[in-house]
């Protein structure tokens, strides 16, 4: 909508620029005699003046044409009028494809024929000082048109760069944080009138869709905090619309599992709806209950319940029904399931199943986590049956909601994987994966379906098999998510283990040094998993037979345990013991001049420093 009011905005400031016809002259040459006979005037000006005023005409009527038909009649006629490079028939592209691309029906081939034929206009024109912001600001327009309409093709690299080159385009032309956060009196200081931060927002946004669907993720959220940043700069303090957007820079967040940062976002905009829409607004209804499922990721269960019933009696309050009440219901379901309430979950489960609709995806929601609540409470045949049941309707809606059954396989497979069906768990894994390969807007899920195949057939003993999909998936999660992304360092631990299987220790030290290299960014060098990664790298020197390395890493582990306290006392005693059978192991292997004094004990750094060359290497 801000961009069409902005195309609307330079129309109507450039529609009307026409060169001034000259008047004709009436001064006679008194060199010449007068004519005898009286000739037929030529033509006079006058028509080409006329001729502007069709022009303008037409031009007045396209602008005030509202409806698709209309428009396209109008344009019609302006084509007819106006030379093919002229700038002004480059907005009237421009306007018509914005218009298209906002109606549901639009082909959005049609509409990026438009941009493209608006963007060669204003490539055409100058591209000296002549050329003026305003010519960039709508050039920048139509290239986010064409990245809108690539995107809606699946053409996502075309997409980025054209987004990319409007960003470029209006970079220059953004007013400095001071201008943008205003003078005294608060108004912001946007010279000349217009302003190109709603252009910005837009090409920012849907910056952020096409790397997301590209599996890009964490550069898709740089451009959504700067989204965010714009929004905070143009938006009058306690805009509902800049709720809006906090909450949705917290889902995507979420989305990627980084609950950390998901929750400030998410408690912004709780704060901001409560203080502007008061404590039972619907947008506080639908913060509460995102601010539940961050809860719940951060394991915070009880506060987590508390958001959700919050969030539940707002909704009920408002008669708010269908798909949001019901996903609020399943969302406690979860939690309580969390919270060790089995019976519970399962009493809010069958409530639930009454009010969804038959073969509806809420209805397979229901089932999976009835099922997910009767896995722990180890009814296996029970468990089996409510998942036949999720699957049957989840098959249903392959074809017409790819994405969600995809999604939901995993979830399936993983309450198979409980109840120690490994084949059908790895089965429902590899459909899922069938299907995400196909969705051009699920990239970003390709990864851990794939580490989660691999994992599966790693641990029914299926290690060859298991190695391509780890190595597959270690490469797709570190485009979407990032090289230090705690997942890829699961992927690369798993991978090492595979090699240890294989007789390959030499390649598993070099993924276990990948590994723990990424833990001790992201899950810090005392975490568990951190620990549990030193060890499998060590026991991949005592392997090799490099027992010096070994000792080093071995020295680690038992240093971080120790640090745990009582609570890992057997884990520090079996530590120990490793450390002293690789000492046995080194001594043995020396030669009978040299001394045990000759492996000295592991320094802090020299184990930080051997782990990073390894990992290089």
């Amino acid at each position: 909508m801000a961009l069409r009011r902005a195309a609307s905005l330079l129309l109507r400031q450039r529609l009307r620029t026409f060169a001034p016809t000259p008047a004709p002259s009436k001064t006679l040459n008194p060199l010449l005699p007068h004519p005898r006979r009286h000739y037929s005037p030529r033509p006079p000006p006058a028509l080409r003046a006329s001729a502007a005023a069709v022009a303008e005409a037409a031009e007045e009527a396209f602008e005030a044409a509202s409806t698709t038909n209309d428009l396209f009649a109008a344009f019609s006629r302006l084509e007819t009028l106006l030379p093919p490079t002229d700038k002004r028939l480059a907005l009237a592209c421009l306007k018509l494809g914005q218009h298209l691309e906002s109606s549901s029906s639009a082909d959005p081939s049609r509409v990026l024929e438009l941009a493209l034929r608006s963007i060669g206009i204003f490539e055409a024109g100058p591209r000296s000082s002549e050329a003026t912001d305003s010519d960039a600001v709508s050039l920048a327009m139509a290239l986010h048109l064409a990245g809108s309409a690539s995107f809606e093709l699946t053409r996502f690299h075309d997409a980025l760069a054209f987004l990319s080159r409007a960003l470029r385009l209006l970079s220059p032309l953004l007013p400095s944080k001071d201008a943008a956060a205003g003078d005294e009196s608060g108004e912001p200081d946007v010279q000349e009138g217009f302003d190109v931060r709603p252009v910005a927002h837009a090409v920012r946004l849907q910056l952020a869709n096409v790397k997301t669907a590209m599996g890009r993720r964490e550069e898709a959220l740089a451009d959504m905090r700067a989204c965010v940043e714009l929004k905070e700069s143009i938006l009058p303090p306690g805009s509902r619309e800049l709720g809006v957007a906090y909450r949705d820079l917290s889902e995507a967040h979420a989305a990627v599992l980084d609950f950390k940062q998901a929750l400030p976002f998410c408690q912004k905009a709780l704060e901001l709806h409560e203080s502007t829409l008061g404590k039972n607004s619907v947008e506080l209804a639908h913060d509460r209950r995102l601010l539940g499922v961050i809860y719940t990721g951060l394991e915070q269960h009880e506060q987590a319940l508390e958001q959700n019933e919050m969030s539940q009696k707002v909704m009920k309050k408002w008669g708010v029904a269908g798909d949001d009440l019901m996903h609020a219901e399943i969302d406690a379901a979860n939690i309580k399931i969390a919270l060790g309430k089995f019976d519970e979950a399962v009493s809010v489960l069958k409530e639930v199943a009454k009010k969804a609709e038959k073969d509806s995806e809420s209805r397979a929601l229901v089932f999976i986590y009835m099922a997910k609540a009767l896995a722990h409470q180890e009814k296996v045949g029970d468990t089996k049956r409510c998942l036949e049941i999720a699957c049957d309707i989840l098959e249903k809606k392959e074809l017409s909601e790819p994405d969600k059954v995809a999604e939901a396989y995993v979830e399936v497979s993983s309450l198979y994987e409980m109840v120690n069906e490994f084949d059908k768990a790895i089965s429902l894994m590899k459909r899922s994966l069938w299907m995400l390969e196909r969705i051009p807007q699920a990239q970003h899920m390709e990864g851990n379906v794939a580490a989660r195949i691999g994992w599966l057939l790693l641990l029914t003993g299926k290690v060859t098999e298991a190695v391509p999909y780890l190595e597959d998936a270690a490469e797709r999660m570190k485009e979407t998510f990032g090289p230090n992304h705690f997942g890829v360092g699961y992927v690369y631990n798993n991978l090492g283990a595979a090699y240890m299987e294989m007789d390959r220790p030499q390649s598993a030290a070099q993924m276990f040094a990948l590994a723990k290299e990424i833990m001790d960014v992201s899950l810090g060098p005392q975490h568990s998993d951190t620990i549990e990664t030193c060890q499998s790298l060590a026991n991949a020197y005592n392997t090799m037979g490099s027992y010096s390395m070994a000792m080093e890493f071995q020295k680690r582990v038992i240093d971080s345990w120790r640090n745990h306290g009582a609570s890992t006392r057997d884990k520090l005693k079996e530590a120990i013991r490793l450390y002293e059978e690789i000492q046995m192991k080194a001594i043995a292997f020396m030669s009978p001049d040299d001394s045990v004094l000759a492996l000295p004990e592991p320094r802090q750094h020299e184990v930080d420093s051997n782990s990073k060359k390894v990992a290089q290497q």
